[in-house]
């Protein structure tokens, strides 16, 4: 049994929630983020809450009730409150600033990396090493994270590089004579 599916889905105030032909609209401040069902899912909106359900005992409508309804969940959270990831560039020389809607990253390449940000998805740089990744689909957010991510990723010897601003690094002993 699905411990994470019998949790229902609160609702907050400031959303609406509209569910036709197995699709889940959900309009809030930070704009509208829909999501499509599986025919293994059923849903009810009870007293400002979601309640997902397994449509009938297969294995597959089990695995998929924790699933959506932990979707429906971060769609909810996304269109109320938002999902933030924030990186840390590590190096001597490595920095990252805004031109424009364009992310510049110079990481001890000859060249700079210029990332632009996808639709609904916000990128600011307090200071020169940290950036903030903000928007309302939390899939995209990681996306968008784990994309500058990778440009440079964090290196075991010195810890140069791009990383997660709570992840940590497994540092390794250097060369011995």
């Amino acid at each position: 049994m699905s411990r994470v599916g019998m949790l229902p889905v609160t609702i907050p105030e400031d959303v609406t929630i509209d569910i036709t032909d197995r699709v889940m609209t959900a309009k809030g401040k930070l704009g509208e983020l829909s999501l499509a069902f599986v025919d293994d899912v059923v849903t009810v909106i009870e007293g400002g809450h979601l309640i997902v359900s397994p449509a009938n005992d297969s294995i597959k409508a089990r695995k998929m009730w924790g699933t959506f309804r932990t979707l429906a969940d971060n769609i909810i959270i996304g269109v109320s409150e938002g999902f933030s990831k924030v990186l840390e560039v590590n190096g001597v020389g490595y920095r990252a600033q805004i031109q424009g809607k364009d992310l510049v990253l110079q990481l001890g390449y000859s060249h700079e990396i210029r990332y632009t940000a996808p639709e609904g998805v916000t990128i600011k740089c307090e200071t020169q090493n940290e950036i903030s990744i903000f928007g309302a689909d939390k899939q995209v957010v990681g996306s968008v994270a784990a994309k500058i991510r990778s440009y440079r990723p964090p290196e075991p010897y010195k810890g140069k590089g791009v990383k997660y601003k709570d992840e940590i690094i497994v540092r390794k002993e250097g060369k011995k004579k």
